[in-house]
C-alpha cells in the first residue's frame, strides 16, 4: 500500500526535484557540520582541508541546481 502511494516520486519529473532538494539539503547540512562526505575518500573537514571541503559543497549545490533545472525544464518546457 505504501509503495503504491509513493509511486509518484519515481515518475520522471518528480524524481529530479527530489534528488535536487536532497543534494542542496546535504550541502547545507555539510556546511553547518563542517564535514563533507567525499566519495571513495571518506570525510573531509573544513578546518583541515578548506579547499577540498568547499569544492565538494559547491559540487553538491551544483548537482542540486542542475537536477532542479531539469525538473523545471520538463515541467515548463520550452515554448515554440
Amino acid at each position: 500500500m505504501l509503495l503504491r502511494d509513493m509511486n509518484w516520486i519515481l515518475r520522471s519529473p518528480y524524481l529530479f526535484l527530489v534528488v535536487g532538494v536532497i543534494a542542496i539539503s546535504a550541502a547545507a547540512i555539510f556546511t553547518f557540520t563542517g564535514k563533507v562526505w567525499v566519495r571513495f575518500n571518506g570525510w573531509v573537514y573544513r578546518t583541515e582541508e578548506p579547499k577540498a571541503f568547499w569544492g565538494e559543497v559547491v559540487a553538491y549545490c551544483f548537482v542540486g541546481v542542475c537536477f532542479i533545472g531539469v525538473y523545471l525544464f520538463t515541467v515548463a518546457g520550452v515554448s515554440k
